[in-house]
């Protein structure tokens, strides 16, 4: 079906339906995956810093290779390719609890960081192309606000629950995992298969004008490694926290983002995206420095606490680079550069994770003091995106975008 004439089905089989349940069903599967992990790889296979690196570094191996997605394409349409992702994210996740081994973990998430890194690559694809550029920013502000929030409810019922009724983890990620799949079942089936409004590229997409994109793109996928490897982990081995105290930080901050994710999209709208990502950025470099001022000066668990909530409220920030890339994009190119980009953003983290588990062994302070800097040189960066953004018209560098001729 056209998506032009999409807007003639109920509200229930309109693509933006469809993107807001994939939106509320990945979080789930992903979310709870996350909140249970450093618990389960410490307690089901005694897992130090140095086996956290590497797991995240298998992890991320399908989002180096996410590039693949251009050559699955080729046979597969984008909305197709979503939901079977999704399907596998979905299963993967609650077979998770069933191999309480190192051999076993690495191999159960290697199954489901294919499934949440494709869907993730085809995903952003289809809300570039899907949502209007005018109300882009303010609709990716609620489809994060619904992730969000789905996801509060499964972490409600193990904060409740957890301790309450005694669950295992095996009931947990059956639960959760099978959840996002049934979810994608229902898409495949009650949703008309979409027809982007622009042809995509089926081809290998590496332009010198998204020069900044690419490299906004590297920076946020090495430090977003480090918050997602060694925060929670930290929280952990530091402080001791059980599975429904550090599912209950994240509640705290789901709760946060439901809320404040409709409204950075609006300042995004307003602000632009180089002052959005500046904003990011400077609040990232004292949100590390201040990670390690809790080994330098010994502050307590509260003031980890609130670092991990203001930590992920500036991440929400980040949609404003998906905006900049809808505004300089030719419209074919969304798609193969989406690949491209995922692949891009997942290149540090095939190492960093691996490598810096070893250095968290011996200095974990140094680690996001790393991670500071990397901030900072992401902060450089920001700066040379122009105020509006076009095609022609990428960095401050480039020419101003000439306006259209009246017809």
């Amino acid at each position: 079906m056209p998506l032009s004439e999409a807007r003639h089905l109920p509200l229930w089989r309109r693509p933006v339906t469809l993107l807001f349940l994939m939106a509320m069903a990945m979080p789930v599967a992903f979310a709870t995956w996350s909140a249970l992990l450093n618990n389960f790889v410490i307690e089901a296979a005694g897992f130090d810093g140095s086996d956290i690196g590497w797991l995240h570094t298998v992890r991320e191996i399908p989002g180096f290779l996410a590039i693949g997605v251009i050559a699955i394409l080729l046979f597969v349409r984008e909305q197709a390719l979503a939901l079977i992702s999704l399907g596998l994210l979905g299963v993967a996740t609650a077979l998770t609890a069933q191999f309480p081994s190192m051999g076993g973990i690495l191999t159960i998430t290697m199954l489901s960081s294919i499934g949440f890194h494709y869907y993730e690559t085809v995903n952003q694809s289809l809300q570039l192309q899907w949502l209007p550029k005018d109300r882009a920013p303010q609709m990716l502000g609620w489809l994060v606000s619904a992730g969000a929030g789905a996801t509060l409810v499964a972490y409600l019922a193990i904060v409740l629950t957890w301790e309450a009724f005694d669950l295992s983890y095996h009931f947990v990620y059956m639960l959760s995992g099978g959840f996002c799949a049934a979810v994608a079942l229902w898409c495949w089936l009650a949703f008309p298969a979409f027809r982007e409004p622009h042809p995509q590229t089926k081809s290998f997409v590496l332009r010198r004008r998204y020069w900044l994109y690419y490299a906004l793109q590297f920076m946020s996928g090495a430090r977003r490694q480090i918050f997602v490897v060694f925060a929670g982990f930290m929280m952990v081995e530091k402080f001791g926290y059980d599975v429904h105290e550090v599912t209950a930080l994240f509640l705290i901050t789901l709760l946060t983002n439901i809320f404040a994710a409709p409204l950075l999209g609006r300042a995004v709208a307003r602000w632009g995206e180089r002052r959005a990502l500046a904003i990011e950025y400077l609040g990232l470099i004292l949100v590390f420095l201040s990670y390690g001022g809790l080994y330098w000066f010994g502050w307590g668990v509260a003031v980890a606490a609130a670092l991990y909530v203001i930590d992920n409220i500036f991440f929400a920030l980040a949609l404003a680079l998906k905006t900049y890339f809808q505004k300089i994009a030719d419209p074919g190119d969304i798609a193969p550069t989406a690949a491209v980009a995922f692949t891009i953003n997942h290149i540090a983290a095939v190492f960093l994770p691996a490598l810096l588990g070893y250095l968290w062994l011996a200095a974990p302070d140094a680690v996001f003091v790393l991670a500071a800097g990397m901030a900072g040189l992401s902060l450089v960066l920001a700066l040379l995106i122009p105020r509006h953004p076009a095609p022609g018209h990428e960095t401050v560098f480039a020419g101003r975008a000439l306006p259209l001729a009246a017809e």
